[in-house]
């Protein structure tokens, strides 16, 4: 069977599913040494755009990372083009389905790290925490003896986090090294659970753990969407929604599309219910950022607004949306 019979095998493909969720997403990442990374950015690039695929991939010296959508047979190409190469061989990757089009356009950057945590020598494929299989998440995370750490940032964790789960209450990645030096009480239990969105910056930070001197250091395989998308809801442990970097915002489980929208204005995840509220205006502002903001603020975000709005009236996307 060929690279891209393998692969389109894996494909969700109901055609019902198909019908109403016509594009599929594909969020992906490998850990692996590419001292050529630089010359894979062009022709990756190219290939997407000829193949009607858009999202971000970023390539650096320590591998891949990244989210796509588009056409089935687009996105099949893709990952064709990617496992033929030795390095991303044995890459795996998540799969979703999204009713828009949920990127603006193809973007693949060049980065130091394709997960910025800002701590040097952090090699996952030297040192690294036990993945545990979504089947097995619940047993983990339920025993006494563990502590269960979300190791996304607030605006993430605010829409959704798994129950008697520890929230940092991090701006970014970059935050999580100190709070773990500075919470003592980490290691008052012999077990450390970690999870994240697709379970890239788990590798990272239980990479990190081992290194601070944590014996048992687990992680999530596949990471929320994994387990979203494995465990049926009856027996699930998540509470609420897994946020996005992607124009669905969220979603539930079953990996369906979930209700909450962006605020354009602090970028935010806000609910039906928060988009009722006296303090919303699209695009300008919502109960989460209204008090931080100031009039001029808000007269600069109509305007843009404005440009949305015309945007949207010729049928175009707004590029700064």
């Amino acid at each position: 069977m060929s690279t891209e019979s393998c692969i389109s095998s894996r494909m969700t493909d109901t055609s019902t599913h198909q019908a109403t969720s016509p594009f599929l997403v594909a969020a992906l990442y490998h850990f692996v040494s590419v001292p050529h990374f630089e010359s894979l950015r062009a022709p990756l690039q190219q290939l997407c755009e000829d193949n009607g695929v858009k999202g971000t991939l970023l390539l650096a010296h320590e591998g891949i990372n990244g989210t796509i959508a588009g056409p089935d047979a687009g996105i099949v190409a893709v990952l064709a083009h990617l496992h033929a190469m030795p390095e991303f061989a044995r890459l795996e990757h998540k799969e979703s389905r999204a009713s828009k089009m949920p990127f603006v356009r193809m973007k693949v950057k060049l980065k130091k790290e394709i997960v910025t945590m800002g701590v040097d020598n952090i090699d996952p494929n030297k040192i690294v925490g036990t993945y545990v299989a979504p089947k097995d998440w619940n047993a983990l995370i339920s025993d006494p003896d563990t502590i269960v750490i979300d190791t996304r940032n607030d605006y993430e964790t605010a829409i959704g986090i798994f129950k008697g789960a520890v929230d940092p209450n991090t701006k970014t990645f970059r935050e999580f090294p100190d709070w773990v030096k500075n919470n003592t009480g980490l290691h008052n239990k012999p077990k450390i659970a970690m999870y994240c969105t697709g379970g890239i910056r788990c590798e990272k930070a239980t990479a990190f753990m081992k290194e601070q001197g944590f014996e048992e250091v687990y992680h999530l395989k596949g990471g929320i969407l994994k387990y979203l998308e494995e465990v049926p809801q009856e027996e699930s442990l998540w509470e609420g929604a897994c946020f996005v970097f992607d124009e669905r915002v969220s979603v539930e489980h079953g990996l369906k599309e979930g209700g909450h929208k962006l605020c354009h204005a602090c970028r935010n995840p806000i609910t039906a219910e928060e988009i009722t509220s006296d303090k919303y205006e699209e695009g300008v502002s919502c109960s989460q950022c209204y008090d931080s903001r100031t009039e001029e603020d808000r007269l600069r975000f109509r305007q843009r607004q404005l440009q949305v709005a015309l945007a949207r009236k010729r049928g175009q996307k707004h590029i700064g949306t």
